[in-house]
């Protein structure tokens, strides 16, 4: 976390030598905390201090990297407890659990959906991110077969789950230039599963019963050389997981307490579908940087996803779509225009419901920077004169010979100063979306 001038000055030497070029150790402090100078520049700053800014420097949950390349999964690196604050960077991994005890055919259909999933929402691809093997066997060889099948199979990022480091070091040979995520199910082989994630520079994630066991044993596992670290809770009840998440968050960026500051795994413990899909979307929630669920059908997944998408999207910036004008169908020059914001939601839900209506449409997006209709009329973004002006940018006149357009009910108001600023003929459309397909069959 960022430091202050202040703060940086009081662990400088205060003696104003002006051996760093700077008049006043205050002075100096203030350059080093705009990034302006490295701490180098100060010759008498002792070790101890040294440490403590390098240290107070870093963010206050590390960042953690699953994976190589492009589809890497990057948990941590937050700095705020809610993202009104300021937004959430890095969004919770999804992860699926296959275990090793399952039948081949079981394993090959399960990739096969997993794989399969994929959906577009508001203009953005949403996708999981991660398939869990679990060594349930207990059988090493048997985790080995699993691990190449998937591994072959799919592209997704694997996490390895085992209790038994010699499961673990037979695993990790098949995929380390995947970079998985090591998973320790029991805390008495964590010395040995440390030493496999330093051997192979893996990240790990030690298993804690409690807040107490996750600040020892994230410790220890730093102590063992281990830089990447995820603190996986395993209490049975659902409700001391989120409170003891929620409180390694607070403490990690309020408190400072660099033990706790790691990113956070969740399995999902609930017997029912409807139970875990809540569980799932609780641990997105409550500050859980990678969520392992058991379901693998899109039914299951579809809403975890949006809910994640809703979480993670900075609360400070709209989801806009480029302004500009969209073709729905095959449109000709006797098609109709409608107009709208490019407020991506309210552009979505316009253009699936013109695309239902099966009338091949004009749809410009006016730049309302990202507001709907109501927000950007009321904020005068929504004007009659940008509309005219989206009209002429668009180069309309040329690809339809009616001059006839669109506007939403909502904004009524602004047809008779649209006419008059644009020369089109304006027709007053739904006020709601699903109003669309009966008025554009009837127009």
């Amino acid at each position: 976390m960022a430091l202050s001038g202040l703060d940086i000055y009081k662990l400088l030497p205060k003696t104003n030598c002006k051996d760093c070029g700077f008049s006043t150790c205050l002075a100096l402090a203030m350059a080093l905390a705009q990034n302006k100078v490295s701490l180098d520049k100060c010759p008498h700053v002792t070790a101890e201090a040294k440490a403590a800014l390098e240290s107070a420097s870093q963010p206050p949950v590390k960042l953690v990297t699953v994976g190589q390349g492009v589809g890497a999964l990057q948990m941590g690196n937050e700095t705020v407890m809610y993202r009104h604050e300021q937004k959430f960077y890095h969004p919770a991994g999804i992860g699926f659990l296959i275990e090793d005890t399952e039948p081949d055919a079981k394993v090959s259909d399960a990739i096969t959906k997993i794989n399969a999933v994929k959906f577009e929402r508001a203009g953005q691809t949403m996708n999981a991110d991660l398939v869990c093997i679990k060594n349930s066997s207990g059988d090493s060889a048997k985790f080995v077969n699993c691990v190449k099948k998937i591994s072959s199979l799919t592209a997704f990022n694997l996490a390895l789950s085992a209790s038994k480091a010699e499961a673990a070091v037979a695993a990790v040979k098949i995929c380390k230039e995947r970079r998985p995520l090591l998973i320790c199910e029991d805390s008495d082989a964590l010395d040995a599963f440390i030493n496999i994630a330093k051997e192979n520079g893996l990240p790990l994630a030690v298993p804690c019963r409690d807040v107490d066991e996750a600040a020892q044993f994230t410790d220890k596992a730093k102590k063992g050389g281990v830089e990447e670290i995820v603190i996986n809770i395993t209490s049975p009840l659902i409700s001391d997981r989120i409170q003891s998440y929620t409180f390694t968050r607070r403490m990690a960026l309020k408190k400072g307490m660099r033990a706790l500051g790691y990113p956070m795994l969740a399995f999902t413990i609930s017997g029912s579908e409807d139970m875990e899909l809540a569980e799932a979307v609780s641990y997105v929630c409550k500050y859980v940087s990678l969520i392992i669920v058991k379901n693998h059908s899109k039914e299951f997944t579809l809403p975890l996803l949006v809910a994640r998408q809703d979480i993670y999207q900075d609360p400070q910036k709209p989801v806009q779509v480029e302004p500009k004008v969209y073709e729905i169908g095959r449109v000709t020059d006797k098609s109709p225009v409608l107009v709208t914001t490019n407020f991506s939601i309210t552009y979505f839900t316009v253009a699936g419901e013109v695309e239902s209506s099966k009338v091949p449409s004009y749809i410009i997006a006016c730049d309302a920077e990202g507001m709907s209709v109501l927000t950007a009329w009321a904020a005068d973004k929504f004007t009659a004169e940008r509309i005219s002006e989206a009209l002429e940018k668009t180069g309309m006149v040329k690809k339809v010979k009616h001059k006839k357009v669109i506007i939403p009910g909502y904004v009524s108001v602004l047809s008779g100063k649209l006419e008059e600023v644009s020369g089109w003929k304006v027709a007053v459309g739904p006020k709601e979306a699903s109003g669309i397909p009966n008025f554009l069959k009837k127009a």
